[in-house]
């Protein structure tokens, strides 16, 4: 394969969750959640890992754990915005020529999960990689919050183009719908170009920031995977993290 050679990845997290207050350092089994999400991305073994943090108190419980953290401004607009400032700030030279992006509230992610993504930059063609898994509850398929990815997979269906984004249920007819899981892996030039672009209009409209990179004409892959990792958005989630890990 021909993949980017020196990836880094990097954890955005901040404080200012609505729904579970402190979410980064809230405690799972007597460690906070960003402190498991950054051991997982340990464990890909793909890179040097960084926790992009909004506030000093995630910083300091990252490096309290022997890990790297990096501060950035709290009110950076993305994920992505706060991931290409830690960038700037840790690696001015470009030594590192890919990013993979891993969201902070996902503290049961598997590495294979985070390998399939980062295995799609294998074609150079590939702006960035992401990954889908198929939708098996029904009430998924009609859930806004649940974000459909509208691919054209390979013959093997293991692989394919990312067509659209939806909160809707699509594509229509009769075959399987597939879940989006907010992963991505950036070439370093794709992450470059993406937050200089302005919102675009289905961004804006669907409300899903990958959409800017579909309009503006950048290629987005999807990897199928088996299981959607699980997200810990509320109070309930946080005692499920606990049981499951």
């Amino acid at each position: 394969m021909n993949l980017p050679k020196n990836p880094i990845i990097l954890i955005p997290a901040r404080m200012k969750s609505t729904r579970l207050p402190n979410k980064p350092l809230a405690l799972i089994n007597g460690e906070a959640m960003i402190t498991h999400v950054w051991r997982r991305a340990i464990e890909s073994n793909l890179g040097r890992v960084v926790v992009a943090c909004g506030e000093k108190e995630i910083v300091q419980v990252i490096q309290n754990a022997g890990g790297e953290a990096v501060l950035t401004k709290p009110d950076e607009p993305s994920g992505s915005d706060r991931i290409f400032s830690a960038l700037k700030k840790i690696d001015p030279q470009y030594q590192h020529d890919a990013v993979i992006n891993i969201q902070g509230d996902l503290p049961v992610l598997t590495p294979s999960t985070i390998e399939a993504a980062w295995s799609l930059l294998a074609d150079q063609a590939v702006d960035i990689g992401t990954v889908a898994a198929q939708i098996i509850i029904e009430e998924e398929r009609f859930n806004p919050s649940v974000v459909k990815a509208i691919v054209a997979w390979n013959s093997e269906q293991k692989n394919g183009r990312a067509l659209y984004f939806t909160r809707t249920s699509a594509p229509s007819g009769d075959g399987p719908l597939f879940h989006h899981i907010g992963l991505y892996a950036y070439r370093r030039a794709a992450l470059e170009q993406f937050v200089t672009l302005p919102v675009s209009p289905l961004e804006k409209r669907e409300k899903l920031e990958q959409l800017r990179a579909l309009e503006y004409g950048m290629r987005i892959d999807v990897a199928r995977v088996d299981t959607v990792p699980f997200g810990v958005d509320t109070p309930d989630d946080l005692e499920r993290a606990k049981k499951l890990l």
